[in-house]
């Protein structure tokens, strides 16, 4: 169920984007991109796209989640995620399958014509602020830990130690491959894709 079809066949890719919602199924057309949410379907025109973008959410049961959004005239937003609720606690990476239709997906978006816009990462709005409160916070505790290490609490300055190094880890990767951007369809952000 989680995979994408053989090059003979119709590539798809299918999964749920939360535990008690329906499973979202996305099928590339020669046309276009059909989808279907529970009962809800559609079919969005690879020419009538006008914007996409990749990016990097992790959550926290699963740190290596990847999202793919797409607008185009006349639909909703379709928004596809690199991973699947399995079960109340276990959410299943489906990093090949992701990748390949994701790829396939720009291939036919470029190859109609249309005008897009290709953005990645987080919106500048949010993106500079959340970027200035990591390197406050960051600071901050670099100066906390400084302060215990001179007070000679060896205790308190490895548990800062150890959050510092442990936000630094989660909150910089973070930071580091959403940065606002562009890019061509052509050559997809590796940092924002799973890897091969």
């Amino acid at each position: 169920m989680w995979r994408l079809s053989t090059p003979a066949e119709v590539p798809s890719y299918s999964f749920r984007p939360s535990l008690l919602g329906a499973p979202r199924n996305l099928k590339l057309l020669a046309g276009g991109v059909a989808w279907e949410a529970g009962d809800k379907s559609g079919e969005i025109s690879y020419r009538a796209v006008r914007r996409m973008r990749l990016s990097f959410r992790p959550i926290s049961m699963q740190s290596q989640r990847f999202m793919a959004e797409l607008w185009a005239e006349g639909a909703p937003k379709l928004t596809i995620v690199s991973s699947s609720w399995k079960s109340m606690v276990e959410q299943v990476r489906q990093d090949r399958p992701y990748r390949d239709f994701i790829v396939e997906l720009h291939r036919r978006v470029a190859a109609a014509g249309a005008t897009v816009s290709y953005t990645r990462g987080t919106s500048p709005l949010t993106y500079w602020p959340g970027l200035a409160v990591f390197a406050a916070v960051s600071l901050a505790s670099a100066a906390l830990l400084v302060r215990a290490l001179q007070a000679h609490a060896l205790g308190g300055a490895a548990f800062v130690g150890g959050f510092l190094a442990l936000f630094l880890w989660q909150a910089g990767n973070f930071f580091r491959r959403n940065r606002p951007g562009h890019y061509a369809p052509a050559a997809l952000p590796a940092e924002l894709l799973p890897k091969a």
